[in-house]
Formats: structure tokens, C-alpha cells, sequence
């Protein structure tokens, strides 16, 4: 269940009338391939909506194909201004602006798209904050210092060990469950993404109004804690945009994978659908 809600919404008549879209784009995020979407996508899709999950460029095999890759050459010349550039082209030919769900550095891509003004409204889960936006949490330094490499050479991709994605992603899981999805999930990432995450391709500007935007957390994340996910949703001013920020107890940064991950859907679907509304049941509100 929910455990914390905070909202800065908007009086109806201070924004235009939203505008509707039954197309989803689900963003993946760095580490992992583009099928943990799979489920996501059935779910959704069985609400009435239309799917879309592609796959990061270098990135369409499988997983055990693309770690036998390591080290990628190709994937290690791929750049986040390349891959937000990529994921803003491919929205471009969808049939109709669609509403943005994106994971990890995907959700910083959502982010990013929606600043285009390239989205009806976007999902920020357990996102990767933007330029500006850090933590000093020791799990969050952790967690992302091998992926960065400060002192590794950016033409050699990054592959995250099972230890690491015990700790970073699947912490509180079985040993069997840790295993198994980072055989069915993980993959090299490319350094200069992660690097470029933090530079200026990821800059927003928090004073411009927004579609829809909601943040999504949960208390477990090492990698993303919810208390950097509650800065970058602070860090937005314009008090006439909606603007949601949810924490999930009990959830790491595979939140998607984990056994809860219908609650959280629910939740997102039940939000989408009118973004302006709390379920007020489940959670209390409070400005932003």
C-alpha cells in the first residue's frame, strides 16, 4: 500500500482541458533490458490502451546475448543525449502524443520528453533525478560509483555483478529471485550514458509549466532513495502544473519485477486516467 501522497493541484480553470491518450510509452532504464516491460505492457494493455517498450539502440537481443557482448564497443559509443534524442524521434511517430512511463534513467528521460512538450502526461518512476539533483546517501553512491568509473576508460561498456544488483536493485529479495532476474534482466550500459545523466542533456527547467507529471518511490530503493525522488519532485515550481509525488513502502529499485508491481500499476493506471484527482481513500494529499 501507499504510505505517503503529496500534490500540487491545480484549480480546473488554470489549465486547459487535458488532453486524452490511449497510447503508453514505457521507457526503460539504464542496466537492464527493455522486456521487464512485458507484463507491464499486457496489464495496460488489457485496459484499453495501446503499448509501445522499444529497445535502447545496441540493445535488441536478449540478455544473455547482450552480456556475452561485454565488453560492447558499439554500445559504449551510445551518449544520453543520443538516447534522449533516439526516444524523442521514436515518439514522434507514434499516432498520437502518448503518456510517458519511465524506469530508472528512463524516467529522467520521461522527464526530459515531457519538457519537450512531447507527452499528455509522464510517469517518473523510481527515477534518475536531473542535472543538479544528487544524494549523499551512502546507498546511492554505492550503488551508481562502479556504473560511473571515474577512472575507467568510456570505451568499455559496464556490466553490474550479481553482488551489485543484490545490493543496487534487488535488495530484501530471495538469493533464488535475486538470480534469477539478473540472468532474465541485466546487461552492459554504456559509461557515457551514465556519465552524460548528470550533465547538461539532463538539464530542466523546473520554473516552466508541464503536463501531468508523477513521481513514484518506494522506501527500499538504495540506488534512487525516495528522499532524492521527493528533492527532484520538490525542485518543480510552477504551482499551476499537476504535479504527484507517491512512495510505496517496501519497494527496491526493481519495483517493477517485484511481486508488488500490480499496486503500483494499479495505482498509475488509476492516476493516468485523470491526473487531476487523488484517491484520497488510499493516501492523503497535501500542496505542493
Amino acid at each position: 500500500m501507499p504510505t505517503t501522497t503529496e500534490a500540487n493541484q491545480p484549480l480546473d480553470s488554470e489549465l486547459p482541458k487535458a488532453e486524452g491518450s490511449k497510447t503508453i510509452l514505457f521507457i526503460t532504464g539504464a542496466f537492464v533490458t527493455n522486456t521487464g516491460w512485458d507484463e507491464w505492457k499486457a496489464y495496460f494493455e488489457s485496459k484499453g490502451y495501446k503499448t509501445f517498450a522499444p529497445p535502447w539502440p545496441y540493445k535488441d537481443a536478449t540478455a544473455a546475448e547482450l552480456r556475452s557482448r561485454q565488453p560492447d564497443a558499439e554500445l559504449a559509443t551510445l551518449r544520453f543525449d543520443e538516447l534522449v534524442d533516439y526516444f524523442a524521434d521514436y515518439t514522434s511517430k507514434l499516432p498520437e502524443k502518448p503518456i510517458l512511463i519511465g524506469h530508472s534513467t528512463g524516467g529522467l528521460i520521461a522527464q526530459l520528453l515531457l519538457q519537450r512538450g512531447l507527452g499528455v502526461s509522464a510517469v517518473a518512476y523510481h527515477s534518475v533525478p536531473p542535472k543538479g539533483v544528487l544524494s549523499s546517501k551512502f546507498s546511492f553512491i554505492k550503488s551508481v560509483t562502479p556504473a560511473f568509473g571515474p577512472f575507467k576508460s568510456a570505451d568499455k561498456t559496464y556490466l553490474m555483478s550479481l553482488k551489485q544488483w543484490q545490493y543496487a536493485f534487488t535488495n530484501g529479495m530471495t538469493e533464488e529471485e535475486q538470480q534469477l532476474t539478473y540472468d532474465e534482466n541485466t546487461v552492459p550500459e554504456s559509461r557515457r550514458v551514465a556519465r552524460g545523466a548528470i550533465g547538461k542533456a539532463a538539464k530542466i527547467n523546473f520554473k516552466e509549466p508541464h503536463a501531468p507529471l508523477l513521481f513514484v518511490s518506494g522506501s527500499e530503493d538504495h540506488i534512487i532513495p525516495a528522499s532524492l525522488n521527493k528533492k527532484n519532485f520538490k525542485k518543480y515550481q510552477d504551482e499551476n502544473s499537476v504535479l504527484v509525488y507517491q512512495e510505496f513502502e517496501g519497494r527496491n529499485h526493481f519495483a517493477m519485477g517485484q511481486a508488488t508491481w500490480k499496486e503500483d500499476a494499479d495505482f498509475i493506471l488509476d492516476w493516468i486516467a485523470n491526473p487531476r484527482e487523488l484517491d484520497t481513500e488510499l493516501s492523503t494529499a497535501s500542496t505542493h
